[in-house]
């Protein structure tokens, strides 16, 4: 039988360390971390490119628990932890077991659904990255397999440039990620080999590689209670922007979104909406609409631009 779990944390209850999904090694991923990042560029088949200064990210702490499971989904929620009074949320991960629905990323904020076969997704997971504003980033498809006592999950795909870089750079437009995940004794790595890429119609050209290890290291639940507190005040809210964005992209076969409108980007109009919600200056009845015409105004500024299936 289907088991099916919403899961409601009251403030203080979220035990993410024992929050028990169906699958061991994505329960691994739950908790409160210290992370770091760091990324370095390594080669470039142009010699005249210029190396960016190799990149050491304090990632601080970092609130990882589930938002929903079931026996082939669970999705886990981000926040960082920057003081006790300020906590943002941050990415979202979706993990779906023989997921035959791939968001495919074009380039140029763009992504086409394409159906896989089931053999192609037989006994793998589905990693889906979602942005801040829980906008689509990419997805990725594997096995866990255990290699030398390690459980690792591996894949690669095509993603929009990384928040760290999308505000600085324009010298390359498409970053090809592989994306490594490795559980360990104290946490979990997530180990990259990146190819940022100048894509232009149908051709690809490497701009430079880049490697890239972003660590989680595991600290005690209570480190973290302050996300949690948050969570509960803001909850309904961004559980509303995620049903939104499920309804709006389940029929259609192409995502195509505005980079920014009035100079913001979308997460800046969530994010003060969901301010003045939590504030009470925003009704309940009011709330799915006020979220719909944020999520149109970068739906190419509220066109229909998505092919109907």
């Amino acid at each position: 039988m289907k088991r099916t779990i919403r899961l409601a944390f009251l403030a203080l209850a979220i035990n993410t360390a024992t929050a028990q999904t169906p699958d061991k090694n994505i329960n691994n991923l739950c908790g409160c971390f210290d992370v770091e990042f760091k990324y370095a560029e390594t080669f470039s088949p142009d010699e005249n490119y210029k190396f960016h200064e190799r990149e050491t990210i304090s990632g601080g702490l970092e609130l990882v628990f589930p938002v929903e499971a079931s026996d082939k989904k669970i999705v886990l929620q981000h926040l960082l932890v920057i003081t006790d009074k300020v906590i943002i949320k941050h990415w979202r991960e979706d993990w779906t077991y023989e997921n035959p629905i791939i968001w495919k990323y074009q380039g140029d904020k763009t992504w086409k659904k394409e159906i896989q076969k089931p053999e192609a997704v037989k006994g793998k997971w589905t990693q889906s990255i979602w942005e801040v504003s829980d906008e689509p980033r990419y997805q990725g498809s594997s096995e866990w397999i255990t290699v030398n006592g390690q459980n690792i999950w591996q894949s690669t795909t095509d993603a929009p440039l990384p928040r760290r870089e999308y505000s600085k750079r324009s010298d390359y437009n498409l970053l090809n990620r592989t994306n490594r995940i490795i559980v360990t004794d104290t946490g979990y790595l997530h180990d990259q080999d990146n190819k940022k890429i100048v894509k232009e119609n149908s051709t690809e050209k490497l701009l430079v590689e880049e490697k890239g290890m972003n660590r989680y290291k595991r600290l005690d639940e209570a480190t973290c209670n302050a996300a949690k507190i948050w969570w509960e005040k803001n909850k309904v809210y961004w559980e509303k922007v995620r049903a939104i964005w499920e309804e709006k992209i389940a029929n259609i076969s192409t995502i195509k979104l505005e980079t920014k409108v009035n100079d913001k980007v979308l997460h800046e109009y969530l994010m003060a909406q969901a301010k003045d919600y939590a504030d009470g200056k925003i009704p309940v009845v009011e709330l799915d609409a006020r979220i719909i015409a944020s999520l149109d105004l970068f739906l190419n500024k509220g066109k229909e631009v998505a092919v109907k299936e």
